[in-house]
């Protein structure tokens, strides 16, 4: 019987039907895309404590890493930080494939989103295009490595301030991401710089 209607009322009604639709559609998206981060907040990761932002400039090197299409076959991983006007410049890089294979670099804007921790930031990838939020987790300047997650705790990384990590501290830190409630099997760790 619709099919019927839609003849009788002719081209017009098909063409109101299909935009309705897509219409419909469009909006169940959008609704399901705003939804998203209210529940990735719920899931959301916190800081373990205030963090010195000076502390954080410098070199770090990647010790272990959630696995992530971005790293794929990265080994000898590094992050360089540096203070820039209102916040940090960021060079991340690696090697694919081996420490002397294909450099990777990816550059980013840094900026503390929370100032009651400086633990909680916001990255700007490709000149703004790609953004994501951060939290340091856990950071141990006496001991060298710190914790860092994405803000949803989906991707995680353990990064040092030497290449390679002492076995001891390595320990350590693992021992303190699994009370985090991270689960360390599911982490890999790459060729480390110089390995």
């Amino acid at each position: 019987m619709a099919r019927g209607l839609g003849r009788s009322l002719g081209p017009d009604f098909r063409i109101l039907h299909c935009n309705m639709l897509r219409r419909l559609t469009l909006t169940a998206l959008a609704a399901a895309l705003l939804l998203a981060p209210a529940s990735a907040a719920k899931a959301g990761v916190e800081p373990s404590g205030r963090i010195e932002i000076s502390k954080m400039m410098g070199r770090w090197y990647e010790v272990a890493r959630t696995p992530n299409s971005l790293q794929r076959g990265c080994v000898a991983g590094a992050s360089d930080w540096q203070a820039a006007p209102n916040g940090f410049a960021v060079v991340q890089s690696c090697h694919k494939g081996a420490a002397n294979g294909p450099l990777a670099v990816w550059k980013a804007k840094a900026t503390v989103s929370d100032p009651r921790t400086n633990a909680k930031l916001k990255m700007a990838f490709f000149g703004g295009v790609v953004t994501q939020n951060y939290v340091v987790l856990e950071h141990r300047p006496d001991q060298g490595w710190l914790a860092l997650a994405t803000a949803d705790g989906k991707y995680f990384w353990l990064m040092s301030q030497r290449p390679v990590l002492p076995a001891a501290v390595k320990n350590q830190a693992l021992a303190r991401i699994r009370q985090m409630g991270f689960d360390v099997a599911r982490l890999e760790f790459p060729l480390p710089m110089g390995g």
